[in-house]
């Protein structure tokens, strides 16, 4: 019979080691996304002395991480597992540990939003200081790119002061495509200025801006107090249901009656609600914990929408879900007092 001499074995236990860590361990440069899970928000925010309610609400995510070969491979058999690019996910000039705190200081301003919301539509005492706006990211190709950096703070634009993202955003759609706007920024301690010439972005229909991804420093002070236990969640994407279970635990009312609730989208300080990214996977991971209603951003009722791709997605599975489309944070609770 045909024995391996010992210094054989040993080469081909090291060939096989070797090949076991690139296939699980070896990252590629792409990213895979997949259904994540549903989790209970009662344990995650606290309102002091808030009320009980028979029902849930959820905080749904999907499930993110850099490709190996292994995932790679098994993620082209599965389906409602997205291959992208890296560059499509993280920012070229970010590390994975930096889109990591990117994504978590999205998670706190979806919190700050979420909490004015739900504390002004239950009446209840809420303060709001600002803190500055700072850039979150740079569009490359754009007219900010190579101007503008992470992390830098616009304090005026052509002399007027910028308390909030707004202010800037409004201020650069009132212009043309082809104008230029001073900024005063201030970076690394360092005030100086920058001239930037609008151009027309398709994420914005045409509108004139220059590219960039901005987040407001505030903060909110409200009674009674507020705990967020987030852990390593980012986004921001919690944002509609962050703000009914504060509602919920803020009101003696119980609008949750009883069912179990899940859903997604960003909200503002108005309360309208936003799209987001991945809701297909969104809906697997709701339809797993045996959510009964799931709501999706409506966007105005538009070819492609959240609502719509989350509706294809529980027929393509038979849930019995019901998905409601949500324009703003005062639908949803309308929708759940007609329960």
């Amino acid at each position: 019979m045909f024995r391996l001499k010992g210094n054989v074995r040993i080469l081909i236990f090291f060939v096989a080691l070797i090949a076991v860590f690139f296939l699980f361990s070896y990252r590629l440069p792409f990213y895979i996304h997949q259904p994540g899970h549903a989790d209970p928000l009662n344990p995650i925010v606290e309102v002091d002395g808030g009320h009980e309610s028979e029902g849930e609400m959820y905080l749904v995510t999907i499930q993110g991480g850099r490709a190996t070969p292994f995932t790679y491979l098994t993620a082209q058999f599965r389906k409602y597992f997205d291959v992208l690019p890296i560059n499509e996910v993280v920012p070229e000039d970010m590390t994975d540990a930096e889109y990591h705190e990117l994504q978590l200081m999205m998670m706190e301003s979806s919190q700050e939003a979420s909490m004015v919301v739900a504390y002004e539509a239950a009446g209840e005492t809420i303060d709001i200081e600002y803190k500055g706006v700072y850039v979150v990211s740079v569009v490359e190709g754009m007219p900010a790119d190579g101007i503008l950096q992470s992390g830098d703070e616009i304090i005026e634009i052509d002399g007027k002061e910028i308390n909030e993202s707004e202010d800037l955003i409004d201020y650069v759609t009132s212009k043309t495509a082809g104008d230029a706007v001073r900024l005063t920024i201030e970076r690394d301690e360092q005030t100086m200025e920058e001239e930037i010439a609008l151009a027309e972005l398709e994420d914005l229909d045409g509108q004139p801006g220059i590219g960039i991804q901005l987040v407001t420093n505030r903060q909110v002070t409200v009674s009674p107090d507020l705990t967020f236990s987030s852990g390593s969640i980012g986004g921001p994407s919690a944002g509609l249901m962050f703000s009914l279970e504060i509602y919920d635990q803020l009101t003696t009312e119980d609008i949750t009656k009883g069912y179990q609730i899940a859903g997604t989208g960003e909200v503002d300080y108005q309360g309208n609600v936003g799209r987001i990214g991945g809701v297909d996977k969104k809906v697997i991971a709701a339809d797993r914990t045996g959510c009964d209603i799931f709501f999706a951003p409506n966007e105005g009722g538009r070819e492609g929408s959240n609502y719509q791709v989350a509706k294809e997605t529980a027929e393509d599975i038979g849930t019995d879900m019901e998905i409601v489309p949500v324009d703003t944070f005062e639908e949803a609770l309308e929708y759940l007092a007609g329960l």
